[in-house]
């Protein structure tokens, strides 16, 4: 997006989005018959190498723990042992809610039912790690699934739903001084904006900190950045809540069942090995893990090249392609890269192929995303995002600021009210409510 201006007004350059016209058909043919078969037994070994690494962790940290100490090893000063041993067990920490999440995604694939051919299992292992992982199974798999089937929905979609102008209380859309679709907007308009957002790199950074660290206990708890139409109060753990239908009420239980289990075994580790123990070997990998999750997905769903749709223009193929692949860590090089898609399952390098197929179990995905990618780029659609991590983080949170109240196509605006996309169709039957868009 680059910038040109008159005076008091500036404008951009936008980037061109292609709406897709695909259909489901097409999408799922380009794919090998391989890709959707499941198997319990090379599932069940993705979970056993992944407790396997965790447990060597563990071990090796524990291990190397005891040789920091004056008796093992010379340090030129007193302090120097406590922040050896702080950097051993926050490298532990690390690395453990990395593979962590990687028991995460797996769970999670139970809930698509594309662990095993057999629901009981799916169900089964799903609510053991997901319970584990402090996650209400059966209810974040309804909500999440509801989340599939309308990815990009303004008001069905579960999560990542963009906040409108007039949620945020933003001055009303001023058609003589700013461009609908976000190519430009006058300074006066752009100041006032700035100013009711409070835009700011320190704002910025604190705010995409405290998304990464509680966004996800948030959603289940309240709600946050899911969707806006429902009513205050909507959490994941009432299985009376909107989110749920009458006949799903025991799988909400069952999930609650598991979430006090966990807070009792949480509890009775801390009566057992005392809290700083706890903290360090389970709680803080726990948040790691909430933190890769939110990352990992608020990057697949957010970003300013990615359009979101209101109901007129919503299909499930423009849903799920209304996402974006991207390298988790491939920002810090190709080995951190490799780390980062191996550990955690390629859920973040193949999330578009997930999104068009959700029942494809991980190690099939490779190959399922490879042969879907040619078919999208024969579309015109390119949804490689760049790599994913912290600086992207930043990034997307300062330039995905609201969305407009008018119109069915709609791309996030930045706090200056431009937007770096526009919508382009490849025939002529498609409208914006009436908004004049590209055609090629």
């Amino acid at each position: 997006m680059s910038d040109g201006s008159e005076t008091g007004i500036t404008t951009v350059k936008q980037n061109v989005c292609v709406i897709p016209d695909l259909t489901i058909k097409d999408l799922l043919s380009a794919i090998p018959a391989h890709c959707f078969k499941r198997s319990a037994l090379r599932s069940s070994l993705y979970v056993v190498y992944d407790l396997v690494v965790i447990s060597g962790l563990y071990k090796s940290a524990t291990y190397l723990d005891t040789f920091i100490s004056p008796e093992h090893i010379s340090l030129p000063h007193p302090l120097l042992y406590p922040a050896a041993r702080f950097s051993l067990w926050a490298g532990y920490t690390f690395w453990t809610g990395l593979f962590a999440t990687g028991l995460w995604v797996i769970a999670h694939e139970c809930g698509h039912q594309a662990f095993s051919e057999s629901k009981l299992i799916n169900n089964g292992v799903g609510w053991v790690l997901h319970s584990a992982l402090g996650v209400p199974y059966h209810s974040w798999r309804i909500s999440h699934a509801k989340h599939h089937a309308s990815t990009g929905h303004m008001t069905q979609d579960q999560v990542f739903v963009p906040k409108t102008r007039s949620q945020l209380g933003l001055p009303a859309f001023d058609p003589t001084k700013e461009d609908i679709l976000g190519s430009s907007v006058s300074d006066d308009v752009m100041k006032e904006l700035k100013e009711a957002l409070g835009d700011s790199p320190i704002g910025a950074t604190i705010g995409a900190a405290t998304y990464l660290l509680g966004g996800f206990p948030a959603y289940l708890i309240r709600n946050a950045s899911g969707q806006k139409r429902y009513p205050k109060g909507t959490n994941h753990y009432n299985p009376g809540a909107v989110i749920f239908a009458p006949h799903q009420r025991e799988s909400v239980i069952l999930s609650d069942i598991g979430i006090v289990l966990w807070l009792a075994g949480i509890t009775g580790s801390i009566y057992a090995y005392g809290f700083w123990t706890v903290f360090r070997v389970y709680l803080v990998p726990y948040l790691w893990v909430n933190h890769w999750l939110v990352l990992i997905t608020f990057l697949q769903h957010t970003d300013p090249l990615l359009p979101h749709y209101r109901a007129s223009e919503f299909t499930f193929p423009r849903g799920a392609l209304a996402t974006m692949d991207r390298n988790l860590l491939g920002g810090c090089g190709s080995i951190m890269g490799w780390i980062g898609a191996h550990a955690t399952h390629g859920i973040s390098e193949t999330h578009v192929l997930h999104h068009v197929s959700s029942k494809i179990p991980h190690y099939n995905a490779w190959d399922a995303a490879d042969a879907l990618r040619k078919r999208l780029d024969q579309a015109g659609l390119q949804l490689q995002g760049a790599p994913g991590g912290w600086g992207e983080v930043y990034r997307v949170f300062k330039e995905c600021k609201f969305v407009e109240d008018e119109g069915n196509i709609i791309f996030y605006k930045n706090a200056s009210g431009l937007a770096a996309t526009r919508p382009a169709f490849t025939d002529g039957s498609a409208s914006d409510s009436g908004i004049e868009v590209d055609k090629i």
